[in-house]
């Protein structure tokens, strides 16, 4: 399969993407085409749809491999289930799938831009497709969401003083908050006494998380 674009995001590691697509819409991204897919051609039309799926490849994984099962962190990283059951980054297949919202289509040069919100993507991503999402088709609103269900309200409430959010540029506070309050830590892991940290939007942003609460406890330009 070919790469047809990358996408540009704040994340530069793994760590802090947001679990799944469509959680935080703070969160843009801008959609940069390969040099043979550069024409606006191949975008007509698509300011007509409101969201969009990405097929794209879970490029840091590729030479890892995969297994029948997998533990998922949502379940404590103990139990296992099927790979195929799960979305996994580790998989006979490296290909990811993620819905976004197309905020605007943006021309630079003779080439088009996409610009998106709501992607769990690290920068530099390959995707080897794009397509508009359709409700009349996609949209499923009796589906059962098996074991994601159970913790669809896994959240944190988020303590971020003030001279530490000013450290980050205006329009990125929302988004990192956002981050927090998703809990990016491995669910497995629960020491009060921890600082962890992650790469957002060029900081290092560290934090701790104590009786349901995260708490930042520096905010450093990388």
């Amino acid at each position: 399969m070919k790469i047809i674009a990358r996408i540009r995001t704040d994340f530069p590691s793994k760590f802090a993407i947001p679990r799944q697509s469509g959680l935080l819409e703070s969160l843009e991204s801008r959609i940069e085409f390969e040099k043979e897919f550069e024409n606006p051609d191949y975008v007509r039309g698509i300011e007509d749809f409101s969201h969009l799926w990405l097929l794209w490849c879970f490029s840091e994984n590729e030479s890892k491999g995969s297994s029948p099962t997998v533990r998922p962190p949502r379940l404590g990283g103990n139990t296992r289930v099927g790979v195929f059951a799960t979305r996994s980054p580790f998989r006979p297949n490296p290909i990811g799938l993620s819905c976004v919202k197309l905020l605007r289509v943006e021309r630079e040069g003779s080439r088009a831009v996409l610009v998106v919100s709501g992607a769990d993507l690290m920068d530099g991503t390959p995707i080897y497709d794009i397509k508009p999402y359709l409700p009349i088709s996609d949209l499923r609103p009796d589906a059962r969401g098996g074991f994601s269900d159970e913790h669809a309200d896994d959240s944190l409430a988020v303590e971020f003083p003030a001279e530490l959010l000013h450290l980050l540029p205006e329009e990125k506070r929302k988004a990192a908050v956002g981050i927090l309050a998703q809990d990016p830590r491995p669910s497995y892991h629960n020491d009060p006494d921890r600082i962890y940290g992650f790469s957002f939007a060029g900081f290092e942003i560290r934090f701790s998380v104590k009786e349901g609460r995260a708490v930042v406890q520096a905010v450093e330009k990388i």
